[in-house]
């Protein structure tokens, strides 16, 4: 071959090769796929996620205040956000834009203290980052680790870091990693609603007033329209009949969920009667009832109180559903903390904080949307729960339960705070894991079934039922785990964040308010999001403690150990030419 023609066929070579990578790089910017082979498909998007991106008709613009001089637990945070942003924007064929952002730079201390107070009236709140220089000089900064998100002149906050008591900071940091899919296709689902369904809290039974459900009524109506009904026999209370056209009409449900929250008094036949048909017809039901009745006041100054079996009339109708709240009381070792004067009699008072076993702390299990990845959750004066009944059109699953170290003793039962000044015997706390909560979800059937009286089977208000639309409710075995306290100021009540101790203001229990907030999302989802949150991802973290112990070794083989292998490589390279050109 002639070098002309060799020359030409290289130059063809050339064009043929450029023209190849031009054309995949074009048919590449059309179609987008790659291939997951992680094993819990951390890179996979669930079809929820999908079906809400290709369905977004509409700019999604966020702005995320995750930028500047951050650690290394901060930069992975933010990196990870930013590769499921740009897998978003892809999906949704480029309808949604952002800017990584620090908004606090340049500023002033005066403008800084504005900004942030801008931003947590937003609903992002501030976490304070530590740092330590090479010198050993720790330094400290304000970030605030959310976004806002802009939709159709609608913004919303997203708080993307978790603060979960007892984790580490990385251990929290990675938390926040393995959630920020379910928190940003929950910030979009929550602006594309165009009215907030309606949810109800049951009153006129001695349940807990507005006041002492002041902050979850907060929180809740950021979601929701919240209401409270009270029912006082009226079969229209929780349906309404609406008209169809103008000849025809049914009977629908008014809300989409209700919350009844520890009942102190009986529920009257009617009003049974009008929740079980609200159930029935596929209204979400979250159940928040003691099994016993304790006389806190008794308690307080007397130093001891009866714990009596709680009668309010619904046991039958639960029982019915397929759940049992036992007439007991949990001890359990792992509890809260109360306060009881120690000094001895005529000093002044000394209050110290003791482990009170009535109030028992819940750490609640990764196996359910509910729950996982959640804080410690405080109970007070809590019972047992079962499940009752094999109806096949029930699925049941329990969400919360004590302890390995539980106890439980039957009503009636004296409640003494002498019990404080005692050391628990482990031998007599062998009630491992005991449940206080149950998911129940399937087609009930009517507690009025076979039993339905005239009054009710005439009246057009109800178009009875006795066997229901697909359901779900949620039953909890104490009332207080959705109560916030007050603080008297001025003779005024004063509620204060659920979830905060009454006692030890430094201590908040975050799971009471996120494990009522993800009850009511859960019931009240018909997209299916809460079910990315169940996603688990094997965050893989390096044992701190080893890397201590074993460092030297490591810098050894990392960085000393490729360099001999060169050097041995290049040696023997030279011994084999060496004896090879020798011998020519």
């Amino acid at each position: 071959m002639s070098r002309k023609k060799e020359k030409r066929n290289t130059y063809l070579n050339l064009i043929l090769w450029l023209f190849i990578i031009v054309n995949v790089n074009l048919i590449g910017s059309y179609i987008f796929e790659r291939i997951d082979l992680t094993s819990e498909k951390r890179f996979t998007l669930s079809e929820t996620t999908l079906d809400m991106l290709n369905e977004l008709d509409d700019y999604i613009y966020l702005t995320i205040y995750l930028e500047g001089d951050l650690n290394s637990g901060f930069k992975r945070l933010r990196n990870s956000i930013k590769e499921m942003l740009d897998e978003f924007s892809v999906i949704a064929k480029n309808n949604i834009e952002y800017e990584f952002i620090n908004p606090l730079k340049g500023k002033d201390d005066k403008a800084r203290n504005e900004i942030g107070r801008q931003l947590m009236k937003k609903g992002l709140m501030p976490t304070n980052l530590q740092e330590k220089d090479s010198e050993g000089n720790t330094s400290q900064k304000i970030i605030f680790p959310g976004a806002i998100m802009t939709y159709k002149g609608r913004e919303t906050a997203i708080d993307f870091l978790e603060n979960k008591m007892g984790h580490s900071p990385e251990q929290n940091l990675n938390l926040s990693t393995q959630d920020i899919e379910y928190k940003l296709v929950k910030a979009i689902r929550d602006l594309q609603k165009k009215e907030k369904p309606k949810i109800a809290f049951i009153e006129g039974h001695g349940e807990l007033d507005d006041l002492q459900l002041y902050d979850i009524i907060n929180s809740l109506s950021e979601f929701y329209t919240v209401e409270f009904i009270k029912l006082d026999g009226q079969l229209n209370s929780l349906r309404e009949r609406m008209m169809i056209d103008s000849v025809k009409s049914k009977v629908v449900n008014r809300y989409q969920a209700i919350i009844i929250a520890k009942p102190d008094s009986v529920f009257s036949k009617n009003d049974k009667f009008i929740i079980d048909q609200f159930i029935i017809n596929g209204g979400k039901s979250l159940w928040l009832i003691d099994g016993t009745t304790i006389d806190m006041d008794s308690l307080s100054y007397q130093g001891s109180s009866i714990a009596l079996v709680k009668q309010i009339n619904i046991e039958d109708q639960l029982f019915k559903y397929g759940v049992r709240i036992n007439p007991d009381l949990i001890q359990d070792i792992q509890c809260a903390m109360i306060p009881v004067n120690t000094a001895v009699v005529g000093a002044e008072p000394n209050f110290s904080p003791v482990p009170w076993l009535y109030f028992p702390l819940i750490t609640p299990n990764n196996t359910h949307p509910i729950t996982k990845n959640m804080d410690l959750i405080k109970t007070e004066f809590v019972s047992t729960i079962d499940t009752v009944g094999e109806d096949p059109n029930i699925s049941k699953t329990f969400l919360l339960h004590t302890s390995q170290y539980t106890k439980v003793v039957n009503a009636p039962i004296r409640v003494d705070l002498r019990l404080v000044s005692q050391e628990p015997d482990k031998r007599q706390f062998i009630k491992s894991h005991k449940p206080i909560a149950v998911l129940l979800s399937g087609k009930f059937e009517s507690l009025f079934n076979n039993r339905l009286e005239p009054e009710f089977e005439e009246n057009n208000l109800i178009d009875f039922k006795a066997y229901g639309k697909p359901t779900k409710m949620i039953v909890v075995s104490d009332g207080d785990i959705i109560k916030n306290n007050a603080d008297i100021k001025n003779g005024k009540y004063m509620p204060l964040p659920l979830g905060l101790d009454f006692y030890f203001r430094d201590i908040y229990y975050g799971g009471n308010k996120e494990f009522i907030l993800n009850a009511v999302n859960y019931l009240c989802d018909d997209a299916g999001i809460m079910s990315v949150r169940s996603r688990e991802l094997k965050l893989r973290l390096m044992d701190r403690a080893k890397i201590n112990d074993e460092k030297l070794k490591w810098q050894i083989i990392n960085i000393i150990l490729p360099v001999l292998i060169v050097i041995i490589f290049g040696f023997i390279i030279r011994f084999v030419r060496k004896r090879k050109y020798a011998k020519v």
